[in-house]
């Protein structure tokens, strides 16, 4: 695999074990503009990785240093997310940089398949890593790497779980503003997935977009943060992933 060295000055210390693997999309109009960007000390963004639409791999931070790609954001109770994980940035221009015709931009076979040799390649030496976007760990302020973003063909790589959810049951059980104790155990169970979900019992605004988030990823046909028995098998799917058997 080759990977070009474009060191970033934009890194610091780590404090945590690596544990996740977070991917982005530039959402810029080209890789150049994207790399020049997290070149800038100005700007103070980084990633360890960026991979272009050709599938070329750069690298501007070393792993064992802390880039700065992931901002506010939580997972599993954790905020200090730069510090436990890889970000890889996937140049595609997204919801900032939409084709002619209004679509978002696909991503390039070859580009995928970089992206699944590359994480295949940074979990050789750390291990089995949660694969997360953006969006998962900060559904407040990020929508990449979108919606667009092949999921179940990285899940089929090996890469991340896919959920067999049933039928696409659109039946609603709970509105953005709905107040019901089964809120309460959604919320619980959006919490134990890893998302930073806080048990209110109602609908409110954090809760609709981890709920967007999650639709983005697993139900990307159809993201409108209500949750309705087909997104609700979705979470009871993961929930179980998560839960080892019982002996």
């Amino acid at each position: 695999m080759k990977i070009t060295q474009t060191p970033s000055p934009n890194f610091d210390e780590r404090t945590l074990p690596i544990s996740l693997l977070i991917l982005h999309y530039t959402g810029m109009e080209t890789g150049q503009a994207a790399l020049t960007r997290m070149c800038d000390a100005e700007a103070k963004v980084s990633a360890h990785y960026m991979i272009e639409e050709d599938g070329q791999i750069f690298q501007l931070v070393e792993e064992d240093k802390r880039a700065w790609h992931a901002g506010v954001s939580e997972w599993q109770g954790e905020t200090n997310i730069n510090s436990n994980s890889i970000g890889i940035e996937i140049v595609n221009g997204g919801h900032d940089w939409p084709q002619e015709d209004g679509t978002l931009p696909p991503f390039a076979d070859v580009q995928i398949n970089a992206v699944i040799a590359l994480s295949k390649d940074i979990m050789s030496r750390h291990g089995e890593l949660t694969v997360l976007g953006h969006s998962d760990i900060a559904p407040m302020r990020k929508i990449d790497p979108g919606e667009h973003f092949p999921w179940a063909g990285l899940a089929a790589a090996g890469l991340g779980f896919w959920p067999d959810a049933a039928a696409e049951d659109r039946r609603i059980l709970f509105e953005p503003g709905t107040r019901d104790r089964g809120v309460a155990i959604l919320q619980s169970g959006l919490a134990h997935i890893g998302y930073g979900a806080r048990v209110s019992g109602i609908m409110d605004e954090g809760s609709v977009k981890i709920i967007e988030a999650l639709q983005r990823r697993y139900r990307p046909s159809q993201i409108d943060g209500i949750v309705d028995i087909h997104t609700m098998e979705i979470v009871k799917a993961l929930i179980s992933h998560m839960t080892p058997p019982a002996v």
